[in-house]
Protein backbone atom coordinates (compact mmCIF):
# COMPACT_ATOMS: atom_id res chain seq x y z
CA UNK A 1 0.00 0.00 0.00
CA UNK A 2 1.53 3.29 -1.17
CA UNK A 3 0.04 6.50 0.19
CA UNK A 4 0.78 10.17 -0.50
CA UNK A 5 -0.10 13.28 1.49
CA UNK A 6 -1.27 16.58 -0.02
CA UNK A 7 -1.48 19.63 2.26
CA UNK A 8 -3.67 22.43 0.90
CA UNK A 9 -3.29 26.05 1.96
CA UNK A 10 -1.55 29.15 0.65
CA UNK A 11 -0.67 30.00 4.26
CA UNK A 12 1.59 26.93 4.29
CA UNK A 13 3.48 28.13 1.24
CA UNK A 14 3.88 31.60 2.76
CA UNK A 15 5.28 30.16 5.98
CA UNK A 16 2.45 31.62 8.05
CA UNK A 17 1.61 28.14 9.38
CA UNK A 18 4.00 25.23 9.83
CA UNK A 19 2.94 22.07 8.04
CA UNK A 20 2.80 19.84 11.10
CA UNK A 21 -0.14 17.84 9.70
CA UNK A 22 1.92 16.11 7.03
CA UNK A 23 4.57 15.13 9.57
CA UNK A 24 1.96 13.69 11.92
CA UNK A 25 0.21 11.77 9.13
CA UNK A 26 3.55 10.40 7.92
CA UNK A 27 4.29 9.09 11.39
CA UNK A 28 0.89 7.43 11.70
CA UNK A 29 1.22 5.76 8.31
CA UNK A 30 4.70 4.50 9.15
CA UNK A 31 3.49 3.08 12.45
CA UNK A 32 0.71 1.26 10.59
CA UNK A 33 3.12 -0.25 8.09
CA UNK A 34 1.85 1.87 5.19
CA UNK A 35 4.40 3.38 2.83
CA UNK A 36 4.12 7.18 2.78
CA UNK A 37 6.31 7.80 -0.23
CA UNK A 38 5.49 11.39 -1.19
CA UNK A 39 4.21 14.64 0.34
CA UNK A 40 3.25 17.86 -1.42
CA UNK A 41 1.98 21.32 -0.51
CA UNK A 42 -0.25 23.35 -2.83
CA UNK A 43 -2.01 26.71 -2.49
CA UNK A 44 -5.71 27.52 -2.54
CA UNK A 45 -6.24 27.09 -6.27
CA UNK A 46 -8.60 24.51 -7.75
CA UNK A 47 -6.53 23.84 -10.85
CA UNK A 48 -3.34 23.31 -8.89
CA UNK A 49 -5.06 21.03 -6.37
CA UNK A 50 -6.46 18.90 -9.21
CA UNK A 51 -3.07 18.74 -10.94
CA UNK A 52 -1.37 17.73 -7.69
CA UNK A 53 -3.92 15.01 -7.05
CA UNK A 54 -3.47 13.57 -10.54
CA UNK A 55 0.29 13.56 -10.12
CA UNK A 56 0.16 11.84 -6.75
CA UNK A 57 -2.47 9.28 -7.78
CA UNK A 58 -0.35 8.23 -10.74
CA UNK A 59 2.07 6.59 -8.31
CA UNK A 60 -0.08 5.98 -5.21
CA UNK A 61 -2.89 3.74 -4.03
CA UNK A 62 -4.33 6.53 -1.90
CA UNK A 63 -3.91 10.24 -1.24
CA UNK A 64 -4.73 11.97 2.03
CA UNK A 65 -5.62 15.62 1.50
CA UNK A 66 -5.54 17.86 4.55
CA UNK A 67 -7.01 21.35 4.49
CA UNK A 68 -9.42 23.30 2.30
CA UNK A 69 -12.64 21.94 3.82
CA UNK A 70 -13.74 25.09 5.63
CA UNK A 71 -16.71 27.33 4.82
CA UNK A 72 -14.94 30.22 3.06
CA UNK A 73 -14.38 30.93 -0.61
CA UNK A 74 -10.73 29.83 -0.49
CA UNK A 75 -11.66 26.35 0.80
CA UNK A 76 -11.60 24.49 -2.50
CA UNK A 77 -10.78 20.86 -1.74
CA UNK A 78 -14.35 19.60 -2.27
CA UNK A 79 -14.61 21.31 -5.67
CA UNK A 80 -11.17 20.05 -6.72
CA UNK A 81 -12.00 16.44 -5.87
CA UNK A 82 -15.32 16.69 -7.74
CA UNK A 83 -13.46 18.02 -10.79
CA UNK A 84 -10.87 15.27 -10.51
CA UNK A 85 -13.62 12.62 -10.43
CA UNK A 86 -15.68 14.33 -13.13
CA UNK A 87 -18.77 14.53 -10.90
CA UNK A 88 -20.95 17.19 -9.31
CA UNK A 89 -21.51 18.13 -5.69
CA UNK A 90 -24.54 16.98 -3.72
CA UNK A 91 -25.69 18.80 -0.59
CA UNK A 92 -25.96 16.30 2.25
CA UNK A 93 -28.97 17.31 4.37
CA UNK A 94 -27.79 15.19 7.30
CA UNK A 95 -24.64 17.31 7.47
CA UNK A 96 -26.75 20.49 7.18
CA UNK A 97 -28.83 19.39 10.15
CA UNK A 98 -25.75 18.51 12.19
CA UNK A 99 -24.20 21.90 11.46
CA UNK A 100 -27.37 23.78 12.43
CA UNK A 101 -27.62 21.81 15.65
CA UNK A 102 -23.96 22.43 16.44
CA UNK A 103 -24.36 26.19 16.15
CA UNK A 104 -27.69 26.22 17.98
CA UNK A 105 -26.19 24.30 20.92
CA UNK A 106 -23.80 27.21 21.36
CA UNK A 107 -26.58 29.78 21.16
CA UNK A 108 -25.43 30.92 17.71
CA UNK A 109 -27.09 31.15 14.32
CA UNK A 110 -25.24 29.38 11.54
CA UNK A 111 -23.77 31.60 8.78
CA UNK A 112 -25.09 30.55 5.39
CA UNK A 113 -21.59 29.98 4.00
CA UNK A 114 -21.24 26.98 6.37
CA UNK A 115 -23.66 25.17 4.07
CA UNK A 116 -20.75 24.72 1.65
CA UNK A 117 -19.33 22.22 4.09
CA UNK A 118 -22.30 19.94 3.40
CA UNK A 119 -21.46 19.68 -0.31
CA UNK A 120 -20.20 16.17 -1.05
CA UNK A 121 -18.83 14.90 -4.40
CA UNK A 122 -21.10 12.26 -5.91
CA UNK A 123 -19.94 8.78 -4.91
CA UNK A 124 -18.02 9.96 -1.86
CA UNK A 125 -18.59 8.69 1.68
CA UNK A 126 -18.69 11.04 4.63
CA UNK A 127 -16.20 10.01 7.32
CA UNK A 128 -18.29 9.15 10.43
CA UNK A 129 -15.94 10.92 12.85
CA UNK A 130 -16.82 14.62 12.68
CA UNK A 131 -15.27 16.44 15.66
CA UNK A 132 -15.58 19.89 14.05
CA UNK A 133 -17.78 21.57 11.47
CA UNK A 134 -15.85 20.22 8.48
CA UNK A 135 -16.84 16.67 7.51
CA UNK A 136 -14.13 14.43 6.10
CA UNK A 137 -14.56 12.51 2.87
CA UNK A 138 -13.52 9.16 1.45
CA UNK A 139 -13.68 9.40 -2.34
CA UNK A 140 -13.16 6.30 -4.56
CA UNK A 141 -11.40 7.21 -7.80
CA UNK A 142 -13.57 5.54 -10.44
CA UNK A 143 -12.77 1.87 -11.02
CA UNK A 144 -9.08 2.25 -10.23
CA UNK A 145 -9.36 0.92 -6.67
CA UNK A 146 -7.65 4.09 -5.47
CA UNK A 147 -9.04 6.49 -2.85
CA UNK A 148 -8.73 10.17 -2.04
CA UNK A 149 -9.34 10.98 1.61
CA UNK A 150 -10.09 14.60 2.50
CA UNK A 151 -9.67 15.67 6.13
CA UNK A 152 -9.69 19.12 7.77
CA UNK A 153 -6.57 21.19 8.27
CA UNK A 154 -7.35 21.81 11.95
CA UNK A 155 -4.84 19.43 13.60
CA UNK A 156 -7.06 17.84 16.26
CA UNK A 157 -9.90 17.31 13.80
CA UNK A 158 -7.50 15.83 11.25
CA UNK A 159 -5.91 13.54 13.82
CA UNK A 160 -9.27 12.16 14.92
CA UNK A 161 -10.32 11.29 11.37
CA UNK A 162 -6.97 9.90 10.24
CA UNK A 163 -6.43 7.87 13.40
CA UNK A 164 -9.94 6.49 13.74
CA UNK A 165 -11.00 6.08 10.11
CA UNK A 166 -8.39 6.68 7.40
CA UNK A 167 -5.56 4.51 8.71
CA UNK A 168 -7.85 1.56 9.61
CA UNK A 169 -9.48 1.84 6.18
CA UNK A 170 -6.09 1.84 4.45
CA UNK A 171 -5.01 -1.21 6.41
CA UNK A 172 -8.27 -2.96 5.47
CA UNK A 173 -7.70 -2.18 1.79
CA UNK A 174 -4.13 -3.45 2.06
CA UNK A 175 -5.52 -6.62 3.68
CA UNK A 176 -2.97 -6.38 6.44
CA UNK A 177 -3.36 -9.08 9.02
CA UNK A 178 -2.00 -8.88 12.52
CA UNK A 179 -1.42 -5.97 14.84
CA UNK A 180 1.13 -3.17 14.66
CA UNK A 181 1.99 -1.62 18.01
CA UNK A 182 4.48 1.04 19.06
CA UNK A 183 5.94 2.28 22.33
CA UNK A 184 7.51 5.70 22.55
CA UNK A 185 10.28 6.50 24.99
CA UNK A 186 11.01 10.16 25.67
CA UNK A 187 14.43 11.46 26.62
CA UNK A 188 16.11 14.67 27.71
CA UNK A 189 19.77 15.53 28.13
CA UNK A 190 21.41 14.11 25.00
CA UNK A 191 21.38 15.02 21.33
CA UNK A 192 19.92 12.68 18.73
CA UNK A 193 23.41 11.83 17.46
CA UNK A 194 24.60 10.98 20.97
CA UNK A 195 21.57 8.74 21.57
CA UNK A 196 22.22 6.98 18.26
CA UNK A 197 25.83 6.45 19.30
CA UNK A 198 24.80 5.01 22.66
CA UNK A 199 22.32 2.65 20.96
CA UNK A 200 24.50 1.69 17.97
CA UNK A 201 25.22 -1.89 19.06
CA UNK A 202 21.63 -2.46 20.15
CA UNK A 203 20.26 -1.16 16.83
CA UNK A 204 22.63 -3.44 14.92
CA UNK A 205 21.45 -6.40 16.99
CA UNK A 206 17.81 -5.35 16.54
CA UNK A 207 18.24 -5.25 12.76
CA UNK A 208 19.65 -8.78 12.81
CA UNK A 209 16.85 -10.12 15.00
CA UNK A 210 14.10 -8.30 13.10
CA UNK A 211 11.81 -8.28 16.12
CA UNK A 212 11.20 -4.54 16.10
CA UNK A 213 12.10 -1.32 14.33
CA UNK A 214 13.49 1.80 16.00
CA UNK A 215 13.15 5.43 14.94
CA UNK A 216 14.34 8.72 16.43
CA UNK A 217 11.89 11.62 16.48
CA UNK A 218 13.36 15.01 17.44
CA UNK A 219 10.73 17.09 19.24
CA UNK A 220 12.44 20.29 20.36
CA UNK A 221 11.73 21.19 23.97
CA UNK A 222 9.68 17.98 24.31
CA UNK A 223 12.92 16.02 24.01
CA UNK A 224 14.01 13.24 21.65
CA UNK A 225 11.42 10.52 21.15
CA UNK A 226 12.49 6.95 20.43
CA UNK A 227 9.76 4.85 18.86
CA UNK A 228 9.89 1.06 18.94
CA UNK A 229 7.41 -0.70 16.61
CA UNK A 230 6.52 -4.36 16.25
CA UNK A 231 4.11 -6.39 14.15
CA UNK A 232 2.48 -9.43 15.74
CA UNK A 233 -0.55 -11.68 15.50
CA UNK A 234 -2.28 -10.13 18.51
CA UNK A 235 -2.04 -7.16 20.83
CA UNK A 236 -0.86 -9.39 23.66
CA UNK A 237 1.92 -10.81 21.51
CA UNK A 238 2.92 -7.33 20.36
CA UNK A 239 3.08 -6.04 23.94
CA UNK A 240 5.09 -9.07 25.03
CA UNK A 241 7.59 -8.41 22.23
CA UNK A 242 7.83 -4.69 22.95
CA UNK A 243 8.33 -4.87 26.71
CA UNK A 244 11.87 -6.34 26.77
CA UNK A 245 12.97 -4.01 23.96
CA UNK A 246 11.73 -0.99 25.92
CA UNK A 247 13.53 -2.28 29.02
CA UNK A 248 16.79 -2.72 27.11
CA UNK A 249 16.71 0.77 25.60
CA UNK A 250 15.89 2.25 29.02
CA UNK A 251 18.81 0.43 30.60
CA UNK A 252 21.25 1.60 27.94
CA UNK A 253 20.16 5.23 28.07
CA UNK A 254 19.71 5.39 31.84
CA UNK A 255 18.30 8.53 33.47
CA UNK A 256 17.99 10.42 30.19
CA UNK A 257 14.78 8.39 29.60
CA UNK A 258 12.04 10.19 31.47
CA UNK A 259 9.06 8.27 30.08
CA UNK A 260 8.45 4.90 28.45
CA UNK A 261 4.82 5.72 27.60
CA UNK A 262 5.21 8.94 25.59
CA UNK A 263 4.31 11.15 28.54
CA UNK A 264 5.74 14.64 28.92
CA UNK A 265 8.33 15.38 31.59
CA UNK A 266 5.77 17.46 33.49
CA UNK A 267 3.33 14.54 33.49
CA UNK A 268 6.02 12.20 34.80
CA UNK A 269 7.09 14.69 37.47
CA UNK A 270 3.52 15.13 38.69
CA UNK A 271 3.11 11.34 38.90
CA UNK A 272 6.27 11.10 41.01
CA UNK A 273 5.15 13.90 43.32
CA UNK A 274 1.65 12.49 43.66
CA UNK A 275 2.98 9.01 44.44
CA UNK A 276 5.23 10.47 47.11
CA UNK A 277 2.51 12.68 48.56
CA UNK A 278 4.58 15.78 47.77
CA UNK A 279 3.62 19.26 46.59
CA UNK A 280 5.44 21.52 44.14
CA UNK A 281 6.24 25.21 43.76
CA UNK A 282 8.33 27.05 41.18
CA UNK A 283 10.42 30.20 41.22
CA UNK A 284 10.95 31.43 37.67
CA UNK A 285 13.00 34.24 36.25
CA UNK A 286 14.34 33.31 32.81
CA UNK A 287 11.38 31.00 32.11
CA UNK A 288 8.82 33.65 33.07
CA UNK A 289 6.14 31.18 34.19
CA UNK A 290 6.63 28.60 31.42
CA UNK A 291 7.18 25.79 33.92
CA UNK A 292 4.02 26.69 35.82
CA UNK A 293 2.07 26.88 32.55
CA UNK A 294 3.22 23.44 31.47
CA UNK A 295 2.49 21.89 34.86
CA UNK A 296 -1.00 23.38 35.10
CA UNK A 297 -1.80 22.24 31.55
CA UNK A 298 -1.80 18.67 32.90
CA UNK A 299 -5.26 17.66 34.18
CA UNK A 300 -5.32 17.11 37.92
CA UNK A 301 -2.22 19.20 38.62
CA UNK A 302 -4.04 21.13 41.34
CA UNK A 303 -3.58 18.33 43.87
CA UNK A 304 0.20 18.70 43.59
CA UNK A 305 1.04 22.19 42.36
CA UNK A 306 0.96 24.98 44.93
CA UNK A 307 1.90 27.91 42.71
CA UNK A 308 4.69 29.91 41.15
CA UNK A 309 6.63 33.07 41.90
CA UNK A 310 7.60 34.72 38.61
CA UNK A 311 10.38 36.95 39.87
CA UNK A 312 11.70 38.55 36.70
CA UNK A 313 13.03 41.74 38.28
CA UNK A 314 16.09 41.43 40.52
CA UNK A 315 14.52 43.46 43.34
CA UNK A 316 11.61 40.99 43.47
CA UNK A 317 14.08 38.14 43.90
CA UNK A 318 15.74 40.00 46.78
CA UNK A 319 12.59 41.22 48.57
CA UNK A 320 10.15 38.34 48.03
CA UNK A 321 12.38 35.28 47.92
CA UNK A 322 15.26 36.59 50.06
CA UNK A 323 17.87 36.15 47.37
CA UNK A 324 21.08 37.72 48.77
CA UNK A 325 22.31 40.99 47.23
CA UNK A 326 24.59 40.59 44.24
CA UNK A 327 24.46 38.84 40.86
CA UNK A 328 21.26 36.92 40.14
CA UNK A 329 22.42 34.64 37.31
CA UNK A 330 24.21 32.30 39.71
CA UNK A 331 23.59 28.95 41.31
CA UNK A 332 23.50 30.62 44.73
CA UNK A 333 20.68 32.86 43.54
CA UNK A 334 18.82 29.88 42.10
CA UNK A 335 19.21 27.97 45.37
CA UNK A 336 17.81 30.94 47.33
CA UNK A 337 14.91 31.19 44.86
CA UNK A 338 14.04 27.50 45.29
CA UNK A 339 14.17 27.81 49.08
CA UNK A 340 12.10 30.99 48.94
CA UNK A 341 9.45 29.36 46.77
CA UNK A 342 9.09 26.44 49.18
CA UNK A 343 8.84 28.80 52.12
CA UNK A 344 6.50 31.35 50.53
CA UNK A 345 4.14 28.84 48.93
CA UNK A 346 4.30 26.11 51.56
CA UNK A 347 5.45 23.39 49.17
CA UNK A 348 7.46 20.23 49.78
CA UNK A 349 9.54 20.63 46.62
CA UNK A 350 10.57 23.50 44.40
CA UNK A 351 12.50 24.14 41.23
CA UNK A 352 14.01 27.50 40.27
CA UNK A 353 15.40 28.98 37.07
CA UNK A 354 17.49 32.08 36.45
CA UNK A 355 19.58 32.83 33.40
CA UNK A 356 20.23 34.73 30.20
CA UNK A 357 17.81 34.12 27.32
CA UNK A 358 19.23 36.89 25.11
CA UNK A 359 19.65 38.59 22.85
CA UNK A 360 22.16 40.39 25.11
CA UNK A 361 24.54 39.05 27.74
CA UNK A 362 23.82 39.69 31.41
CA UNK A 363 26.23 40.00 34.33
CA UNK A 364 28.98 38.89 31.99
CA UNK A 365 27.24 35.56 31.38
CA UNK A 366 26.77 34.49 27.74
CA UNK A 367 23.36 33.98 26.17
CA UNK A 368 22.04 30.50 26.94
CA UNK A 369 23.48 30.37 30.46
CA UNK A 370 20.84 29.03 32.83
CA UNK A 371 21.21 28.26 36.53
CA UNK A 372 18.82 25.62 37.86
CA UNK A 373 18.14 24.66 41.45
CA UNK A 374 15.92 22.17 43.22
CA UNK A 375 14.84 21.74 46.80
CA UNK A 376 13.10 18.74 48.34
CA UNK A 377 12.55 17.59 51.93
CA UNK A 378 15.79 15.60 51.73
CA UNK A 379 18.09 17.38 49.29
CA UNK A 380 19.01 20.68 47.72
CA UNK A 381 21.17 21.19 44.68
CA UNK A 382 21.94 23.32 41.67
CA UNK A 383 23.50 23.18 38.24
CA UNK A 384 24.49 25.57 35.46
CA UNK A 385 23.75 24.55 31.88
CA UNK A 386 24.39 26.16 28.49
CA UNK A 387 21.36 25.93 26.22
CA UNK A 388 21.33 26.45 22.46
CA UNK A 389 19.12 28.55 20.22
CA UNK A 390 17.38 31.90 20.19
CA UNK A 391 15.52 33.52 23.08
CA UNK A 392 12.38 31.40 22.69
CA UNK A 393 14.30 28.12 22.50
CA UNK A 394 16.50 28.94 25.47
CA UNK A 395 13.42 29.65 27.60
CA UNK A 396 11.59 26.50 26.48
CA UNK A 397 14.68 24.32 26.95
CA UNK A 398 15.25 25.89 30.38
CA UNK A 399 11.69 24.96 31.40
CA UNK A 400 12.21 21.35 30.33
CA UNK A 401 15.60 21.22 32.03
CA UNK A 402 14.11 22.55 35.27
CA UNK A 403 11.34 19.96 35.26
CA UNK A 404 13.76 17.18 34.38
CA UNK A 405 16.35 18.08 37.00
CA UNK A 406 13.76 17.73 39.77
CA UNK A 407 12.45 14.52 38.21
CA UNK A 408 15.95 13.06 38.30
CA UNK A 409 16.34 14.02 41.93
CA UNK A 410 13.06 12.42 42.91
CA UNK A 411 13.95 9.20 41.11
CA UNK A 412 17.42 9.24 42.72
CA UNK A 413 18.86 9.08 39.21
CA UNK A 414 22.36 9.92 38.14
CA UNK A 415 22.55 13.70 38.20
CA UNK A 416 24.55 13.99 34.96
CA UNK A 417 22.70 16.53 32.83
CA UNK A 418 24.31 17.15 29.45
CA UNK A 419 22.34 19.42 27.12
Amino acid sequence: MRCAVLAVGTELLLGQITNTNAAWIGGELAAAGIDCHQQMVVGDNTGRIVAALRQLLADSDAVIVTGGLGPTQDDLTREAIAELLGVGLDRDEAIVERLRHRFASRGMSMPENNLRQADVPYGATVIPQQPGTAPGLACPVGETGKTVYAVPGVPWEMQTMVGEFVVPDLRRQADQSGVIRSRVLRTWGHSESRLAEMLAEYIEDLDERGTATLAFLASGAAGIRIRLTVKARSEAEADATLEPEVATVSEILGPSVFSTHDRSVEEELLLLLRTGGLTLATAESVTGGLIAARVTAVPGASDVFRGSVVCYASDVKHSLLRVPPGPVVTEDAALAMAAGARRTLGADCAVATTGVAGPDTQEGRPVGTVCLAWSTPTATGSRTVRLPGDRARVREYAATSGLDILRRQLTAADQTHAV
